[in-house]
């Protein structure tokens, strides 16, 4: 995988998953209660979810790009 790509996905897993904190906390900061503390770390992983499967395709492609260039060079 290109340099320039592979920065872009990380970049992108960033922004998502900063977004979902954000989203989180524009959400249910203005009403927060003992309900919302409770469930917070469930709603938190949810919100977390596209980054983390972002994150997880990017390992993918990585992993696949570098085992193809280490058959090319042999």
């Amino acid at each position: 995988m290109n340099r320039i790509y592979s920065a872009l996905w990380l970049t992108a897993c960033v922004l998502l998953s900063l977004g979902g904190i954000a989203a989180f906390i524009i959400l249910f900061a203005p009403d927060f209660n003992i309900y919302w503390f409770i469930l917070s770390p469930i709603i938190i992983a949810m919100y977390q979810i596209p980054a983390v499967y972002l994150y997880w395709r990017w390992k993918k492609w990585r992993e696949r790009s570098n085992n193809k260039n280490e058959r090319n060079e042999s």
